[in-house]
């Protein structure tokens, strides 16, 4: 961590004198706090160049652990405005290079960071059925909170590597159409602080920057939310950086995950545009499932989890779970550009998964070695899955 640090200091240092004539202005970390904490009626919100500067102080540990803790504390209680979120989110990309993608590989970032409590990780077994239809997808994530489950261990459970660095990452995409990527490997202090969470006891501005980092400066993203003042935030804050397109969605507790038992809203940001939609399950021919359908587990049975996930990769479970995949997969190839309309792209996505090319996948992502499967464990019955017990 520290000879991380000081690496990227020197770089981002670099960086921002030569793109920022302004530095010397700039305000203290003191006067940051002060600008930003005057309360509810007198605050006010921190310009381009000054949310840079405080983001530089915070990620170099030029200001204190207890000037971090209050300026994290007091944006929060204020929340971040739009040009605050891109600037801050535009200094940390400063401080490491885009994760190198060869030439013709169109990505789609697709970040986990809210961890579950009631559902189980659609977006896992989805991203590998959009993988297999033809969709290249990176995931990212971290370790989360201690009182929700995050999608690393799932998808260790399934056989897939976590642990992969930077320069790995590409050649996995290329060759296999799927990666994880651990934000601790790739941006330590982002990840540093978002486990302040713990600590503060509330979420901070770099949950919001995680979920719009975009390692690979992918061409599309799709982002979940489930505070609703990060929503319009998030899309505004993407387009002021340049995102070619994104879907942002109220997602299922935070991921990017449509819902299959109630209306999900979403924003388009396509060509500058964002439209919003509010997107129901027969909107893409599909029956409104139940919340049944989308339960989850423990968070200490990651295993069992696991192993369900397997099953309906290997298409042995029937019914509401099946098709609430479904729907995500063909999110993700919509965002792959593999389709006009969510709709068109379930059809690819039902083929996947119905011919066995998501158990292959599953399997070569696994290194050869899927597993077996096993009886989900799950907290709540589904009634009319073929299999499931």
């Amino acid at each position: 961590m520290e000879e991380f640090r000081q690496n990227r200091v020197r770089v981002a240092q670099s960086e921002l004198r030569t793109t920022d004539p302004t530095m010397a202005s700039l305000l203290s970390m003191q006067q940051l706090i002060a600008k930003i904490a005057k309360g509810h009626k007198t605050a006010k919100d921190l310009t381009w160049e000054e949310a840079k500067q405080a983001m530089r102080l915070i990620i170099e540990g030029a200001a204190t652990p207890a000037q971090i803790g209050a300026f994290l504390v007091a944006m929060r209680f204020k929340a971040e405005s739009v040009t605050e979120l891109a600037a801050f989110t535009a200094t940390a990309r400063q401080y490491v290079p885009p994760i190198p993608i060869p030439s013709g590989v169109s990505v789609v970032d697709v970040p986990t960071y809210a961890g579950k409590q009631e559902t189980f990780h659609v977006i896992v077994p989805a991203a590998i059925v959009a993988a297999s239809a033809g969709a290249v997808i990176l995931m990212h994530g971290s370790e989360g909170p201690p009182d929700r489950r995050g999608t690393s261990p799932i998808l260790q459970g399934l056989g897939v590597p976590i642990d992969l660095g930077s320069q790995q990452i590409g050649p996995e995409l290329e060759k296999k159409g799927f990666a994880y990527l651990d934000l601790a490997l790739y941006h330590p202090p982002v990840s540093r602080y978002l486990e302040m969470r713990q600590e503060l006891g509330v979420r901070n501005l770099f949950h919001p920057v995680a979920r719009i980092l975009n390692p690979a400066r992918a061409a599309s993203q799709v982002i979940g939310l489930s505070h609703p003042p990060y929503f319009e935030k998030t899309a505004e804050a993407l387009r002021m950086l340049g995102a070619r397109r994104a879907l942002i969605l109220r997602g299922v507790e935070g991921d990017p995950e449509l819902s299959i038992a109630a209306i999900t809203r979403v924003l388009e940001l396509r060509d500058e545009r964002i439209t919003p939609t509010a997107f129901h399950p027969k909107d893409a021919g599909l029956v409104l499932g139940s919340f049944r359908d989308m339960a989850g587990f423990p968070k200490e049975h990651s295993e069992k989890e696991a192993e369900f996930v397997k099953r309906l990769l290997k298409n042995e479970i029937q019914g509401g779970p099946k098709e609430w995949l479904l729907l995500n997969a063909a999110t993700l190839l919509y965002a792959a550009g593999k389709g006009a309309t969510i709709s068109v792209c379930l059809a690819s996505a039902r083929q996947a998964l119905d011919s066995g090319s998501a158990a292959q996948k599953l399997n070569d992502l696994a290194g050869g070695e899927a597993g077996s499967s096993c009886s989900s464990g799950r907290r709540m019955t589904v009634p009319g899955v073929t299999g499931a017990r």
